[in-house]
Formats: C-alpha cells, structure tokens, sequence
C-alpha cells in the first residue's frame, strides 16, 4: 500500500481524507469536529441542521405559518441558526486542526440566502463549502467574497467544464478543489444525467481522467480532485495515487462515518448498517428533486415502489383504446381506462386502494384511504424546503408554485428526514446511504459490533483499509 501524503486543502496542509456531508442532522458538529481533530477535512451539513438552546437542547423544528410562504421563513431561519450552530461545534472540537467545510444542495431553498448569512457570521470558522444537486453556478462568487474555497460536486469533465466557462474561470483563485462523485455509488442524491443508463455503471478511472484532462486544460492540473462515492478503503484506490494522469487526489468518505461513537444517527441505524447484504441499497427516482438517489430498501421505499406500480394512464376524453369509463375523485368525474387497465384498476380497489390520484403526467396511482390522506395533508404542511418541489408543486419563485400539478408518486423529503435522524425508525423513512454500505457486515475492522470512534476510522484508513 503507497503512502498517504499531507495535501494542501482550504490553505493547509491537512490528510488527503475528506469526511463527506450527510444533510438534516446527520454530519453534526459532533462528528465532524472529531474529524477535523484528527487532522482531516471535515464536513458539517448546513442542510436544516440542529440548532441548540441556552442549555444545548436541540430547538425542535416546528412550523407555525399558516401559509407555505410564512412556513418557509421559518424553514429559512432555523437552516441558518442550525449551520451556525454545527459550524460552532465543529470549530470548537476541532481545536484549530484539519479543515472545516459546510456542504449545502444548490437546489435546497434559499440556497444563496443561508450561505450568505452563515458565512457573514461565522467568519474564521468555515474554510470551504462543498455544493452539489445542480449546477452551483454562483457559488464561486459568494466563496470569492469572503474568501473561502469552494468545492463543487459534479459527476462527469462536461459538467465541470460548464461550470468553468460560465462562471468559475472568474473566481479561480478561491476553487479549492473538484469533487467527483460517482453517480451510481454514491449515496443520497446522484448526479445522472439523461444521456446516462442508470442500470449500466462506468468504471470512476476514465471518468476522473477525463476531468483532470479538462481540469488540466483550464491551468488546473493541481488543484486537487476529490474521489467520492463507492470509497471504502484506500488499498482499493492505491492506482490513482501518484498517478500523474489524476494528480493530487483526496478522498471522500460518506457511508463509514455514519458508523463511528461520534455520529449522531441513532442506535437503530447504526445497528441496521451492519446487517446489510449486497443489493440493499437501491438506486431510485422517487425523490422530490427529480435527482436519481440511493438509500436504504426498507418499507418505505418498499411503498413508493408499490405505490408507482399501481398506475395507469387516462385520458379526459374516450381516445383510441382509452374508452372505458372509469369514475375518480369523491366527485365521481369520469376518466378513460383502457380495458385492461380498468380491470387492473378494478382489481387495486378490491384489495383496498380506493384512492386513485392524478399526477402530472396524467396517470392515476392507487392508495388506500389512510395513504391518500397522509400525502394530501403532507402536501398541505409543505414549508418549501427545495428550490423546486415536484411532490408538492412548491418553487422558490414568486408564485410558490412550479406550476405543475403536486406528484402524489414521491413524498415530503423534509419529514421524513428529519424523522429518521430524530427518531429510532429505520423501516418507515427515507435511509439515504452509498451502495458499499452493506461491506459493514463483512469488513473484520466491524466484528462483533464494534464501532469505532472517528480517530480510530481514520487510522484504520490510513493503514488501507
């Protein structure tokens, strides 16, 4: 195994080991501050994380606004108080070693805005921002103002080499790094783009050399590359490094900091994670981003996947083979089936999926009663916590609206997030996770159980392994 040298990183000479961002609460102070106490690169989530009260209690986020416009204030002003709060606590463990970043989504709400004030008030503190799910043209702007290193996420030389024309070329000096994030592997939301088969993985190696050869071109040859999705030990990548067709690299760790005494996922998740079996992480789309994303097979994806099954196309007028009449909605207003999909439809119902609502792209999914009022009261609740939200028709524009019918296919990302990483249940929500994560139950460093503190993971990684 070649060595591991010190890279400069956020101007400082720190470990080439990066602890990626997990949003709502998941890459806290806590974990990240050991990170960075161990002479990483730690990353804290500015994605509605926890803020504390006088006595360090967490202030629970609740919404009080009676319209989706006041809701989203509030969603506004506990993201900022929350990064401010992790940032803090990160700092302080930390006790001035490594580096400490913020990782926000670019398509989160109000994405500009909380960047702006967290780091207006936490100057000194935060030394990069790593951004992802979009395109964050901007973000070298706001990083240049106040002179901090920006670290986009992207998946692919194309994407990067948008960015650059457009934006970044200006604000050259502050671009602390690119982080490749492989869009199959990684866990949470994925990169693929449309020319992209998400059943058909491509290997990282090209696509990396491809970067650097565009990054290259652009005088960047040693700004460092980031490795990130499917990284479980360094032996694994020893090829691509000190590898002059990568260059400098780091690399970015996001599923096996979940595993470790400072992480702050419940007792559940953490025991869930060592019973994975290879295929448990599924590659989905039925985000309310519209982004392709990987978690955890559990009953909640379980139901999506059930609820998306049980769906046919209609037509408001009897066209072709959509001739069968077919009544929907409490007011009974007629649709046309197709024969065999009324007698499919026929057939939900009869097994208790009464419910048949319309979506956007004129189909008709089945859910039982209880289902059917939980979306709609989930859609009602909406606090606009995206810049665009295709489950409840909300957009961060002055209409509120995306102007497109609510999709009753997906769900509300924010409940269910904040859910899971306040609570034990691990069957019922969203359980975002990279696809190596069933390597937990294999790998002898987790034996008998064994979770490690964050020095002790990254001095097994140093080793390899």
């Amino acid at each position: 195994m070649k060595s591991v040298e010190p890279l400069v990183i956020s101007n400082r000479e720190v470990l080439p080991l990066v602890e990626g961002g997990k949003g709502i609460s998941i890459s806290n102070g806590e974990s990240s501050g050991a990170w960075a106490a161990a002479g990483g690169v730690a990353t804290f989530s500015g994605v509605n994380a926890d803020s504390r009260d006088a006595d360090g209690n967490t202030v629970p986020q609740l919404y009080r606004g009676r319209t989706r416009r006041e809701r989203h204030e509030e969603l506004v002003n506990y993201a900022i108080e929350g990064a401010l709060t992790q940032a803090r606590i990160t700092h302080e463990i930390a006790g001035g070693e490594g580096r400490i970043h913020i990782n926000i989504l670019w398509e989160m709400a109000a994405a500009e805005r909380i960047l702006y004030a967290v780091l207006d008030r936490a100057k000194g503190i935060v030394h990069g921002v790593t951004c992802g799910a979009g395109m964050p043209y901007r973000i070298a702007e706001i990083c240049a103002r106040y002179r901090v290193y920006y670290y986009p996420i992207v998946s692919s030389a194309r994407a990067f080499r948008a960015l650059w024309k457009r934006a970044y070329h200006r604000f050259s000096e502050w671009l602390g790094g690119v982080v490749y994030e492989d869009p199959w592997l990684a866990g949470g939301h994925n990169g693929l783009s449309n020319s992209e088969n998400p059943q058909k993985p491509e290997p990282a190696y090209p696509r990396m050399r491809a970067l650097r050869a565009t990054m290259s071109g652009f005088g960047l040859e040693n700004t460092p590359i980031f490795m990130a999705g499917g990284v479980w030990c360094l032996r694994e990548w020893e090829d691509y490094i000190d590898n002059p067709e990568i260059g400098p690299i780091a690399f970015q760790f996001g599923t096996r900091p979940l595993l470790t005494k400072e992480s702050p996922i419940s007792d559940e998740w953490k025991q869930k994670l060592l019973t994975l079996n290879d295929g448990d992480v599924l590659l989905n789309r039925f985000s309310p981003t519209g982004f392709y994303s990987s978690a955890v097979n559990n009953d909640f994806l379980g139901e999506l996947a059930a609820r998306h099954n049980r769906q046919v196309a209609y037509t408001t007028e009897p066209i072709g083979e959509h001739s069968v009449s077919f009544p929907v909605g409490a007011r009974r207003r007629t649709v046309y089936l197709t024969e065999s999909d009324c007698a499919r439809a026929k057939a939900w119902e009869d097994q208790g999926f009464t419910e048949a609502l319309r979506t956007p792209d004129s189909t008709l999914v089945f859910v039982s009663p209880e289902k059917a009022n939980q979306i709609r009261t989930d859609q009602i609740e909406c606090m606009g916590c995206l810049s665009q939200c295709r489950f409840s028709n909300w957009a961060c524009n002055p209409a509120g609206t995306n102007g497109k019918k609510a999709d009753p296919r997906s769900y509300c990302i924010q409940k269910t997030l904040q859910k899971i990483s306040h609570s034990n249940d691990v069957d019922n929500q969203l359980m975002f996770a990279g696809h190596n994560a069933f390597r937990f139950r294999s790998d002898p460093f987790y034996g008998n159980g064994f979770i490690p503190t964050v020095q002790e993971l990254l001095d097994r990684l140093l080793t390899g392994d």
